[in-house]
C-alpha cells in the first residue's frame, strides 16, 4: 500500500521561505509535488528523478523552489523561498510520470496547507 505523509505547511508572509516534507513508501520513483488552490484543480509543481539527478519545475516557481530527496530518510523535500499569494494551495506528493507530470499510481495523501498572506 502506497503511504504519502505530507508536513511543513504553515501561515507565511509573501517573500518568506518554507519547507515541506513527504514521507513516502514508494522508492525508487520518480517523485513530484502537486499543489491544488482554493477553487481550481489539483496542478504539477516539480519533480525528482529516482535517483535524484534530474529536477524540473513549472514556470512559476523556477528559481524559487528546490525539489529535493533523502532516500535513507524515504522523504521527499520541497524548498520554496521569495513565497507569493498565488503560491496559496494545499501541496501534496506522489510518485510521478516522468514526461507526463501525473500521478503514477493515483494514490493521494492528505496533504500539507500553505497560506501566504500580504
Amino acid at each position: 500500500q502506497v503511504q504519502l505523509a505530507e508536513s511543513g505547511g504553515g501561515l507565511v508572509q509573501a517573500g518568506d521561505s518554507l519547507t515541506l516534507s513527504c514521507v513516502t513508501s514508494v522508492t525508487k520513483w520518480a517523485m513530484g509535488w502537486f499543489r491544488q488552490a482554493p477553487g481550481k484543480e489539483r496542478e504539477f509543481v516539480s519533480i525528482i528523478s529516482w535517483d535524484g539527478k534530474d529536477t524540473h519545475y513549472i514556470d512559476s516557481v523556477k528559481g524559487r523552489f528546490t525539489i529535493s530527496r533523502d532516500d535513507a530518510k524515504n522523504t521527499i523535500y520541497l524548498q520554496m523561498s521569495n513565497l507569493k499569494l498565488e503560491d496559496t494551495a494545499k501541496y501534496y506528493c506522489a510518485p510521478t510520470y516522468w514526461g507526463i507530470w501525473t500521478n503514477a499510481m493515483d494514490t493521494w495523501g492528505q496533504g500539507t496547507l500553505v497560506t501566504v498572506s500580504s
